[in-house]
């Protein structure tokens, strides 16, 4: 007879691994608007490259089309995550000509927070939409392998029955949303990071959409050991017997099985993992790149260099020239230690 935890485990990732990679996860609000304005209206948001976007509708109907030009309806109290950002619009109607959004003069509510007013009636304000929405920088730490595999959108209406939890929640945002009280700009951005962890670990958790390639390897549960094994200790000095052992069985059917589900080699595998690493506490945390270099288990900071340009596609130092620094840090998923400590 078929045991069905066994059948469950094998459409689903390893639950235990996936929190354990989970908890680099992090999202940085950059920048939010609270937008209200009156129908007819198309709004146009540009892509950005290593952003997030994400929406939240206080007061509806509004459409999105998304990356691609799908079109999606979207009405009071629903979120949306893009995970990917790309160039989208937020429309009163399907056919409604768009306006970039940042054509509209802002005023600053609090740091971080910016209010839009585009209304036709000063008074009466039933009939306007109202939006509140985030530019976020989505770190996902080791488990940048995933972002690839995310759709271009993720709606939070698809998740309510299996996590009924996000409702109050996304109540708490259309009060916020709809009425002035004190401290509601920094409440909602809050609020809005929360949602979107939400969204990604509940897309994890339901099997990646049905993905294959790397994220195989976390419903293997033999080969769902190696892979903890390297992110809990990126900087041993692992070898191909070790990582064997890790899955119970010999060398070869372990570089075999490992490349076949991953599309790389081990080697290649944790070189790719070191270094995303590396960009992350470089550029968060303000390492030293020495420091980086010596954590991740190289003796030569000019090697350790080598391999992050090959990877990143930049040397270290500039990581930390270009990234600009963070507002705050919100939303994390089951209590993550800080980023400057090995997974």
């Amino acid at each position: 007879m078929l045991d069905r935890n066994a059948e469950n485990s094998s459409l689903h990732p390893n639950p235990d691994l996936v929190s354990d990679l989970l908890m680099g996860m992090r999202l940085y609000g950059m920048e939010y608007n609270r937008t209200q304005i009156s129908p007819p209206f198309g709004l146009r948001f540009p892509a950005i490259e290593g952003r997030a976007q994400f929406h939240f509708v206080g007061r509806g109907p509004v459409f999105l089309r998304g990356p691609g030009d799908a079109l999606h309806a979207l009405d009071t109290g629903d979120a949306v995550l893009l995970p990917r950002g790309g160039e989208h619009s937020l429309l009163s109607d399907a056919e409604m000509k768009c306006h970039c959004i940042t054509q509209f003069q802002p005023k600053t509510l609090c740091r971080n927070v910016n209010e839009i007013m585009a209304c036709s009636n000063e008074k009466d304000h039933t009939s306007d939409a109202l939006i509140f929405s985030g530019c976020m920088e989505f770190d996902l730490g080791s488990m940048h392998p995933l972002v690839a595999l995310m759709p271009d959108v993720m709606l939070v209406n698809t998740l309510l029955k299996r996590y009924p939890e996000i409702l109050p929640i996304l109540d708490a945002m259309e009060r916020e949303a709809k009425e002035d009280r004190a401290g509601f700009a920094g409440i909602l951005a809050r609020l809005a990071d929360v949602v979107s962890a939400f969204i990604v670990r509940a897309w994890v958790e339901c099997g990646c959409g049905g993905s294959s390639g790397w994220v195989a390897a976390l419903r293997d549960p033999r080969l769902g050991r190696v892979i903890a094994a390297l992110h809990r200790d990126p900087g041993r000095n692992w070898t191909v017997a070790e990582l064997a052992g890790q899955m119970g069985s010999s060398r070869s059917v372990f570089a075999d099985r490992f490349q076949a589900v991953t599309g790389m080699t081990p080697v290649r595998y944790l070189t790719e993992l070191r270094m995303r690493l590396a960009a992350q506490w470089i550029s968060r945390e303000g390492m030293a790149i020495e420091t980086a270099a010596q954590r991740l288990g190289y003796g030569s900071q000019a090697a350790f260099s080598r391999a992050f340009k090959r990877v990143i596609g930049k040397p270290p130092g500039a990581v930390r020239t270009l990234t600009s620094p963070r507002p705050h840090t919100a939303a994390t998923v089951h209590g993550a230690a800080p980023a400057a400590q090995t997974p």
